[in-house]
């Protein structure tokens, strides 16, 4: 029977234990830790819920685990509740960020199953006993303090850590965040596409108003255009103008021409 190298608290507690001899010790219920090197030593076991004694096993009395069960070598140590409340662990410690304050708390570890090294944490915002609830992984080089019962992290929010598991909500509120960023994405690269078209159009008309320049005409051009543009014959009307005033009594040399 195989054991993984590497495993993690929380599938412990929900199998039993038996023994070589083929005794149910009960189901795991809290685990035997170490905090200071970060380290699990072994674990405790319930054999009866009518009982007030417990039995405290060591790791390296594994020899192999399945779905159901958890395979031991040798005897168990007997104790009391009052005597385990006071062995120091880090499960359920509240955790606290960089500024005080409290964000989450410990909700499960994976450990190197051979000498019980804690890889990393996992941690929740709520009650990791609630079914769904999301799981961050922590490094031990982000934790710079820890205290029985608290740890305190290099870390603002646990937006700043990987998501191991993420519930519904918060596989909903991660989408959203992905959309809200697409979509203001597609805003700016649309905004700056329409500012660069109306650029080009106006340096295009910049550039044709100077392209399209013109000479202004002289005067004397105007008039000569003018002349041969008329189709009259000049020298007919001046005739007809010249009997007319015949009949008439001139004022003055000034109404004998035609042109004032």
């Amino acid at each position: 029977m195989t054991i993984p190298t590497k495993l993690l608290l929380s599938d412990l507690l929900k199998r039993n234990v038996r023994c070589e001899n083929g005794i149910d010790h009960g189901p795991i219920i809290i685990p035997w830790m170490h905090p200071p090197v970060h380290r699990l030593l072994g674990w405790v076991s319930r054999p009866s819920s009518f009982r007030l004694q417990r039995e405290v096993w060591r790791l390296d009395q594994l020899k192999g685990i399945n779905q159901q069960e958890v395979y031991v070598k040798g005897p168990c140590s007997l104790s009391e509740d009052k005597t385990l409340e006071r062995f120091p662990t880090l499960m359920y410690a509240n955790i606290f960020n960089r500024s005080g304050q409290k964000i989450g708390l410990i909700a499960d570890f994976v450990f190197e199953s051979k000498k019980g090294n804690i890889q990393y944490y996992l941690v929740s915002r709520t009650n990791p006993l609630i079914p769904g609830t999301s799981r961050w992984r922590l490094s031990i080089s982000q934790i710079s303090d820890k205290q029985p019962g608290s740890i305190s992290c290099d870390i603002d929010t646990f937006e700043d850590l990987p998501i191991q598991k993420a519930s519904l909500k918060e596989e909903f509120l991660s989408k959203s965040r992905k959309w809200k960023t697409r979509f203001q994405d597609l805003t700016y690269n649309a905004s700056d596409r329409l500012e660069g078209w109306i650029d080009d159009q106006i340096s295009d008309s910049d550039n044709e108003s100077f392209d399209h320049s013109y000479e202004i005409p002289k005067d004397e051009d105007l008039y000569d255009d003018w002349i041969d543009n008329l189709d009259i014959d000049t020298s007919k009307e001046f005739n007809r103008m010249n009997k007319s005033n015949r009949n008439t009594s001139p004022t003055n040399e000034k109404d004998l021409d035609p042109w004032i």
